[in-house]
Parts: structure tokens; sequence; C-alpha cells
């Protein structure tokens, strides 16, 4: 709220991803702002197809080392079990967590992440352990051959041990955003408008309004700022977060290799990074978890006029529609398919593309108002974890508007996403959460390695 206690007459939301509609549609129920003005502002019109959220797939699943979000998750499960995976939004085929090492060496931060999310999946959550056949929800798999026998239609080496979880799944991503935008089009209380915001006006202590491209110039009571990896656009962020670029890779594959890999559980390894997620009309992906690309941008200063910042914003192909992966990341997806389905090393990608995810040093979200303009309250840092909360995230963020801790989970919730009290000393941040491939890797420079003839080698 504006100020504690009192309920904003308008709100304008600037972002229609999972944070921002998420949060329009949980607004919109809410009797407090019954008599509140809700606008959303969409950058491109919905669905905008360079926002992370809209995606053929994206992994729902409860599996997390940090209890918190193991607990959110049991809210959001059942609502992908119900309306939002209804119409093959949702398909519960399990999740096999694994590591390719034996944990000895090398890979300590993986091994460390497969126990505690095991063990919260059991004590938490209370899954069965045992035989999928004997009605076991949960099998750990200690060896090479129970992980093969897991996934033998793939019929390649997918790790050393680990567990599957056959209660967790895969959503349709763009299906699913697309059924929440259905859901915030029947209240009817949201007004929606395709505009890009240039800038803020910043006051001494408040937003006292936003600047569209072209000169138009809004104001509400309370500005929700849920621009993504863009974010750093808006508000100076250095320190705190930043947009990184994640690789992801398609192939086509054929109606029999659909009925092969389709019901297979989604694979993912956390030694490296990399999974791959069952295929859905004959197009399987192939991506990477990781540290992800810097893409350095030197920008106008968002709160100080006059002055220039370096920070990483997103590059996609609806900036460059030549745009591709890098080599190392080509490379890395293609060695996985080929460890994991050997039978399509060889099939070239259909096409591949960069996922900006807005990563935390810890890889919490940052949801919280502005510690210096009271009326700016900010939605962001979903650090490639979001989505899978897609139908209740809404709700939480509201009660942090609200300033309201309805339990113990909002509570631990609400530390969690506080504004933090330093920043990092660096402008870029690289998570210190474990992710795959190299800690430090230029966008232009991995691009570069891949030019042929004066010119960037395309697919």
């Amino acid at each position: 709220m504006a100020a504690t206690g009192t309920i904003p007459s308008s709100i304008l939301i600037v972002g229609s991803g999972v944070f921002g509609l998420s949060t329009a549609y949980a607004l919109a129920q809410r009797d407090a702002f019954q008599n509140s003005t809700i606008t959303l502002l969409e950058r491109l019109d919905f669905p905008a197809p360079d926002a992370a959220s809209i995606d053929s797939s994206r992994i729902i699943r409860p599996d997390y080392a940090d209890p918190a979000y193991a607990a959110l998750m049991s809210e959001a499960h059942p609502h992908w079990r119900g309306d939002f995976g209804a119409e093959e939004r949702y398909t519960e085929a399990g999740l096999c967590l694994v590591q390719d090492s034996t944990g000895d060496s090398g890979d300590d931060a993986a091994h460390y992440y497969l126990v505690k999310a095991l063990e919260n999946v059991k004590s938490r959550l209370g899954l069965r352990v045992g035989r999928r056949e004997a009605g076991g929800q949960v099998e750990p798999m200690e060896t090479p051959e129970y992980v093969a026998r897991v996934t033998t239609s793939m019929g390649g080496d997918c790790g050393r041990r680990g567990y599957v979880n056959w209660t967790s799944g895969w959503a349709d991503a763009e299906a699913g955003m697309r059924y929440m935008r259905q859901l915030v089009d029947g209240i009817g209380r949201v007004k929606f408008r395709t505009a890009e915001v240039a800038r803020l006006h910043y006051g001494t202590d408040r937003v006292e309004g936003v600047e569209l491209v072209g000169g138009e110039r809004l104001s509400a009571d309370l500005v929700v700022l849920a621009t993504g990896a863009w974010m750093p656009k808006l508000v100076d962020l250095r320190g705190i977060a930043s947009a990184t670029g994640q690789v992801l890779a398609y192939i086509d594959i054929t109606q029999e290799e659909q009925d092969r890999f389709g019901s297979n559980p989604t694979l993912l390894c956390e030694t490296n990074g990399m999974f791959i997620i069952p295929p859905r009309d004959r197009v399987l992906k192939v991506a990477r978890h990781g540290y992800g690309y810097a893409n350095p941008t030197t920008i106008p200063h968002p709160e100080c006029p006059g002055e220039t910042i370096t920070v990483s914003l997103p590059r996609t192909k609806y900036d460059d529609p030549n745009l591709n992966i890098a080599p190392e990341g080509d490379k890395a997806c293609r060695e996985y398919l080929a460890k994991c389905i050997p039978s399509l090393a060889a099939r070239p990608w259909t096409h591949t593309r960069i996922c900006w995810y807005s990563d935390t040093p810890t890889g919490d979200w940052l949801i919280s108002y502005h510690p210096t303009y009271r009326n700016l309250f900010v939605a962001t840092g979903g650090s490639g974890h979001a989505y899978k909360f897609l139908p209740v995230i809404g709700e939480r963020i509201v009660d942090v508007v609200m300033r309201e801790e309805r339990d113990e989970l909002g509570a631990e919730l609400v530390k969690k996403w506080k504004w933090p009290a330093q920043r990092k000393e660096e402008d870029h941040v690289w998570t210190d959460d474990w992710r795959g491939g190299v800690k430090g890797m230029i966008l232009d420079e991995e691009l570069a390695k891949g030019e042929i003839g004066g010119s960037r080698s395309r697919l």
C-alpha cells in the first residue's frame, strides 16, 4: 500500500509475466481493493514472445532443498492437478533428479541438493517412498542401473544416482499463462494496455509518474514493477538482481519418438544443470539451468537523470531474429542430448533460444516495497524457478503489499523476499545458488566464438 493502512485508489502494474499477471488476479479478487482501479501495462501484445514465462514447457515440482519453497509448492500443486492443469496444460509424468558422479568429489552441491530435496518431499510433504508399481510416490535411485531402469526408453546414460518423484511433472508454460490471463479477464476489473515504459519519474520519497515511450505520463497511488529481467532499466538494482541469459534448444521428432518419449519423467541433472522435458506435439526441449550469460549494457541511470550506469539486460529474438545460443551452450545441449538419448544425437536443432532470468545472489525472489520510494513495490528476481507457483504466487505477493503475514510460511517468505540491507559490491549479480555451466560468461564474447568469416554462424 502507498502508506501503512491506506488502500490505494489506483494501482499500476508494469509487466504481465508470472508475477505481474498473478498479482493483478489476486488484487482483483480482494475485497480490500474493490474500489481501486487496476491497470496492467504490457510491453508487447500478450503473450510477449520473448518473456521467460512464454515457452513450451516448465517443470512443476515440490522438489526443493529449501523447505519454504517446497511448502509453497504444496499450495500450488493442487491447482495444477485441477483447473490450471486441465486441457493438457499439465502432465504429471514424474521428475527424475540425478547426479552424474557418485557424490564423493566434484559435485558436493548437487549431492546436498538431492539429499535435502528428498528429505523435504518425504518428511514435509509426506510422500510415500518405494517402487512405483508398489504404490511408491518417490523412488530413491542408488545405482546407475536403477537410473537406467527408470529412463530405459531414452536409451542412454542418464545419471549415476538420485531419485524420481512421480508426483512432479511439467506444464505447457504458454498455455498456463493464457489461462491465467483468461481468469483475470473474466473478473473484468483489470484494464490491460500495451505500452512500453520508458522511465519512472522519481520524487524525493515516491514515484511521481510513469512515462511511456512516446512521452505520455501516467500516475498511480501504487506502482508495481514486475518486468522480470528488464527491471534494471526502470530501477537501480545493481548488486541486488541482474539479467542472465539461459540456453534452450528444441528438435522436431517423429510420432514414433513422441510415443516413446512422451510419457517419460522430466530428467534434471543436478551436476551440470542440464535437463530434458518430455516432448509435446513432436517437439523435444533440451536446456540448462545455469549461471547464464551477462549482457552488459550502458543506460541512463533510472533514478538519477544525467548519469549512466552499466547493467545486464536481455537481448532476445525480438531484438535480433537471427540470435541463437552461443557455441558453448549449443555444445552443452548437444552433448547432453547425445549422452541421454543417443538416437537423437545428430538431429539438428529446429530452433534455439536465450531465455532471460532475473537472478538474485541467493536465488530468493525480491518481493518488497522499495526502501526509498514508498509507493513503489517490486516483484522480480524469479531466478528461474517462479513459474510453477503461477496459480498462487499472486496471493502471497498481495499479502506483502498489504503488509500481512497470514501464517508461519508467509512470515518466512517475507524475510526471504525483503529488500536486502546491503548491495553486493559488483554491479552484475552472479547467483551464489548452485547452477550449471561456467560463472562469468559474457554474451557477446560467447557469441563471437561462433563467428565465421565475419558473420555469426546461424542454425
